[in-house]
């Protein structure tokens, strides 16, 4: 709306600035002004033109029609003085606005009007019927309507590419929104049966020790601690599992999830499919938290199916270390480097989507490296709490 008034603006101002010139161009001896006619009638006449051009961009055809036809009319009423400024230079504006602002058929009416003007003067007017003066007003009409062409063409081509990358935009942004939906509604399901599962312990523990509570009370105190120990866990998972979007489609198998332990049964399932993987475990392994285990696992997972899918990679490494506060995660390939980084959907879940959506639910971080052709890394820190000294 600003710009729009700003425009208005620089109009009105071009259109009563030409005007000023061409009176002074009519009252002042300056050599552009020739012919025989009143210079009142003239003034009035070439006033109405340059003021016409204040709505040259909001009505083109319209203005160029009362630019290109007044002259003309009133000319073979009554002989009035021809111009530069107050005549040649409005039509030249008047054709370039409705070439460029008009309608593809509101700039052949424009340039129809123009054409019309110009052989009425080399018809009837004895003074522009020479050859120089013929040749000179075509070719200035002439260029200014293909300018108006060539700029409103190239106007519309970069509207439709801004267009066009704004709906790539959206729509890339409406991928990744639902990759991320649909992964953490993945996500919850896992958690919720994590819970269930924690929970469903706790009620065998507490059954068994209710029964022996008498008979072995050593019994009923190890079985207690291991109830608020899971119970913990379970209340730990609960809380991540109320802070996901979850879609309730049904609650999923109530049995553990893969961890740590299984990376050796999943690097083997890897190499049966052709791929050469290594594994190499730093650090002193330990109990981790059932949801950061199956994270951790599940990261691997993506980051594995993505080199057997996209990298086109011999080889693949996966490194896990285990830090006093941190779990470390590494898978290293072979393969194409940058093209890997595209692969955004895998089967299950959504690659590097999946993956960062799953280090960031346990406060940790994920990042990848790219080469260019030598290899793509995928590197995840899962914070851990501090090991027992």
């Amino acid at each position: 709306m600003k710009q729009r008034w700003l425009r208005r603006v620089v109009d009105a101002v071009f259109a009563g600035a030409l005007a000023a010139v061409a009176v002074v161009e009519i009252w002042v001896p300056l050599d552009s002004a020739f012919g025989s006619g009143s210079p009142t009638l003239s003034t009035v006449v070439a006033v109405i033109l340059c003021l016409a051009l204040a709505v040259r961009r909001s009505w083109p055809l319209a203005t160029a029609l009362v630019v290109l036809l007044t002259w003309p009319i009133v000319f073979s009423i009554q002989p009035i003085l021809l111009l530069f400024w107050g005549q040649l230079v409005p039509m030249a504006v008047a054709t370039y606005s409705v070439a460029r602002y008009g309608s593809w058929r509101a700039g052949l009416i424009g340039a129809g009007a123009g054409a019309a003007c110009l052989l009425f003067f080399d018809t009837q007017v004895m003074e522009m019927q020479e050859p120089g003066e013929i040749f000179f007003h075509w070719m200035v009409l002439i260029l200014a309507w293909t300018i108006g062409q060539v700029v409103r063409k190239a106007e519309r081509r970069a509207a439709e590419s801004h267009r066009r990358a704004t709906e790539i935009e959206v729509q890339a942004r409406t991928v990744t929104l639902t990759a991320i939906a649909e992964e953490r509604a993945r996500i919850a399901r896992e958690l919720h049966d994590i819970v269930a599962h924690s929970v469903s312990m706790m009620v065998v523990q507490a059954g068994a020790a209710e029964q022996v509570a008498d008979d072995d009370p050593e019994y009923t105190r190890r079985a207690l601690a291991t109830i608020r120990t899971t119970g913990a866990d379970a209340l730990a998972e609960m809380r991540r599992l109320v802070s996901m979007l979850r879609e309730q489609d049904g609650a999923g198998e109530l049995h553990p999830q893969p961890g740590i332990d299984g990376l050796s049964a999943l690097v083997e399932d890897a190499r049966s499919g052709g791929l050469t993987v290594g594994l190499r475990v730093e650090g002193e392994p330990r109990m981790l938290p059932t949801g950061l285990d199956l994270a951790a696992y599940r990261i691997v997972q993506e980051a594995l199916t993505n080199v057997r899918r996209h990298a086109a990679a011999e080889r693949a490494d996966v490194l896990v270390r285990f830090a006093d506060e941190s779990l470390h995660l590494e898978v290293r390939d072979d393969g194409v480097g940058a093209a890997t980084a595209t692969a955004t959907v895998s089967a299950g879940g959504h690659g590097l989507i999946g993956m960062r959506e799953r280090a960031a639910l346990y406060g940790g971080r994920l990042e990848t490296i790219s080469g260019s052709g030598s290899g793509f890394l995928v590197r995840a820190v899962l914070p851990l709490e501090p090991a027992a000294s």
